[in-house]
C-alpha cells in the first residue's frame, strides 16, 4: 500500500507563501500599528521625584552591640525603635538585623 498526498484544490505541496501586493500591504500596515501602539501605550514611564537627601555619619559597630541598642541612641524621645531599626537596615541595605564587631554601618548625622 503507497501513500498518497492530498492537496487542497489551488495549494502545491512545495511549502511556499506568496502574498499578493494587498497582502503584503495588509502585513505592512499591521506592523505599522503594532509599532504605534508599543510606542503610545509601552513608552510611558513615570519615575518620582528622587528621596530628599538624609546627611549620615559612619558608625563603627564595637562587640556586644545591637543594631536595637545603635537605633535607641538615634531615636528621638516619643519615636518608636522599630521605625528607626527599619531605617537603619534600609539605609545599609542589610539582611537583617544581625551586626558583628568591626562593622561599619551608616547612622543618621545630628
Amino acid at each position: 500500500m503507497s501513500a498518497a498526498t492530498v492537496h487542497p484544490q489551488g495549494m502545491s505541496g512545495s511549502g511556499t507563501l506568496t502574498l499578493t501586493t494587498r497582502g503584503r500591504r495588509v502585513v505592512a500596515a499591521g506592523a505599522v500599528a503594532l509599532a504605534l501602539a508599543g510606542v503610545l501605550v509601552g513608552g510611558r514611564a513615570v519615575a518620582g521625584s528622587p528621596a530628599e537627601a538624609v546627611p549620615v555619619d559612619t558608625y563603627t559597630v564595637a562587640a556586644g552591640e545591637s543594631l536595637w541598642a545603635i537605633a535607641t541612641a538615634y531615636t528621638a524621645p516619643n519615636d518608636d525603635v522599630r521605625d528607626t531599626v527599619g531605617a537603619l537596615v534600609a539605609l545599609n541595605g542589610l539582611a537583617g538585623a544581625g551586626l558583628r564587631a568591626g562593622q561599619q554601618i551608616l547612622v543618621p548625622a545630628g
